[in-house]
């Protein structure tokens, strides 16, 4: 079974950049998609981003796409998620998930979840 622990969320200012780490102990990790997922104040839990255990494939949220870019290192059993051009509106629990078979955008898809990071982005 996997367990994850994100970390690296934090205060910036608008236009900013943050790296998330989403660092994860289990032997199943590397064969497993990782997806990372956000809830803001008020909001229900949405996509951002999802990787392939293999880390070739990848697919992200229309409202991030091309101003975050996710990553892995299968070696530090690890996933990343770097964040560039932050907006007020990207303000958020960041949370990472893993699905050990297939691929989603769906949240009630993944299997295990970690505690999730805050996100704030002053404008």
């Amino acid at each position: 079974q996997v367990q994850l622990i994100e970390s690296g969320g934090g205060l910036v200012q608008a236009e900013g950049s943050l790296r998330l780490s989403c660092t994860a102990s289990g032997r199943t990790f590397s064969s497993s998609t990782i997806g990372w997922f956000r809830q803001g104040p008020g909001k229900e839990r949405e996509f951002v981003a999802w990787i392939t255990g293999s880390g070739i494939t990848t697919n992200y949220a229309d409202s991030v796409k091309g101003r975050f870019t996710i990553s892995r290192d299968n070696a530090k059993d690890t996933v990343y998620l770097q964040m560039n051009s932050l907006k007020p509106e990207d303000t958020a629990v960041y949370y990472c998930a893993a699905k050990l078979f297939g691929i989603s955008k769906l949240a009630t898809q993944y299997n295990v979840w970690g505690q999730g990071t805050q996100v704030t982005v002053s404008s």
